[in-house]
């Protein structure tokens, strides 16, 4: 069930549920009387080609009471915007809409995506009520700080609707088959440096890793992504940044030892530079010779604590391979003690 309330944002919520339609979902969308100043009914009837709910007291033809029936079918409710009124009603078990009488009659989880101006979301009220409401184990997504209805820039901008639909898929995915499992996943190439303002890295965008990620957290998995990419961070899951191969090791050193399952998705450099300039190095005539060395080998590593019974219970590698792909990888999965291992390549796949 997808709330709308009165506020300038109100357009962002058909983008949201533009987004979750797509994804699959039957989304009911219940707007109040003030939603409706800024985006008509009929708006998001045509993104759902269902019937949209504006009035406790007009029940359809052949339908239960309607605030009882969608808190009774819904999987989750989702209210974006939420003002600072539509907060304080919730947070003191208000129900004089339809709105609020949904929130009161459902057993499902509801997550909230705050709008408003600053002064309004910084009031003692509203932050009591946001914490009451959080204390209850409602989610809140943002608010995020930029440019306001008003002209002016702070706290209060409601996050954009990818934002709240990826925070909407971890909250409907908490109880999937992974909860209760630790995923880490790593993502993106390594950067090492050469001098302050130059470094040696790969074609790694990262989104592989974050797609893995996502999905993990979308089927319950408690998910820690260690990632140098610069990628919109996935909502619901601990992420750890990183630059180098040596940060990479550290932060999994780190967390590997709790996993479940270990996803070393991340292209991590097998090479960096013995010496690092302290100073960026200037242009000289001729080339530039670098001395390199090896990185730690982060798989092998854990292949050692596996060894000795500690690490994660399963471990998946990737091989970026140009040649002999199923040897080189085949090779790579047994030396490291991998439980599954990914063949990644440029060229067309012909094992």
């Amino acid at each position: 069930v997808l709330g709308v309330t009165g506020g300038i944002a109100a357009f962002k919520a058909a983008a949201v549920c533009s987004r979750l339609v797509k994804a699959g979902a039957i989304v009911d969308v219940v707007m109040t009387r003030a939603a409706q100043k800024f985006v008509t009914p009929l708006t998001f009837q045509a993104l759902t080609h269902r019937p949209v709910y504006t009035d406790m007291w007009n029940i359809p033809d052949g339908e239960n009471i309607p605030h009882i029936a969608l808190a009774d079918n819904c999987d989750l409710l989702l209210v974006t915007p939420a003002t600072a009124n539509t907060i304080g009603k919730l947070a003191n078990g208000l129900a004089d809409n339809l709105l609020t009488a949904i929130a009161l009659a459902t057993h499902a989880p509801i997550l909230l995506a705050p709008a408003m101006e600053t002064d309004m979301w910084q009031n003692r009220a509203t932050q009591t009520n946001v914490e009451t409401l959080r204390g209850w184990g409602i989610s809140i997504a943002g608010p995020a700080t930029g440019r306001l209805a008003s002209g002016s820039a702070g706290e209060g901008r409601m996050v954009e609707p990818e934002e709240i639909v990826d925070a909407t898929r971890a909250l409907l995915g908490r109880n999937g088959p992974l909860a209760g499992k630790r995923v880490v996943i790593t993502a993106g190439g390594t950067r090492e440096a050469i001098d302050p303002v130059r470094f040696i890295t790969n074609r790694s965008s990262g989104k592989m890793g974050y797609a893995l990620a996502e999905v993990a957290r979308d089927r319950g998995a408690a998910v820690t992504l260690i990632t140098s990419a610069t990628l919109p961070e996935p909502a619901s899951m601990n992420i750890v940044r990183v630059n180098s191969a040596e940060e990479m090791y550290q932060a999994v050193m780190v967390s590997a030892p709790q996993a479940d399952v270990l996803v070393m998705a991340a292209a991590v450099a097998d090479f960096r530079p013995a010496n690092v300039a302290v100073q960026k190095i200037k242009k000289k005539d001729g080339g530039l010779t670098l001395q390199l060395e090896r990185t730690r080998d982060i798989l092998a590593e854990v292949a050692s604590q596996k060894t000795a019974g500690q690490g994660p219970v399963v471990t998946v590698g990737f091989a970026a391979e140009t040649e002999n792909l199923t040897e080189n990888a085949q090779e790579k999965l047994e030396r490291k003690k991998l439980d599954f291992i990914v063949i990644w390549t440029h060229e067309p796949f012909c094992p």
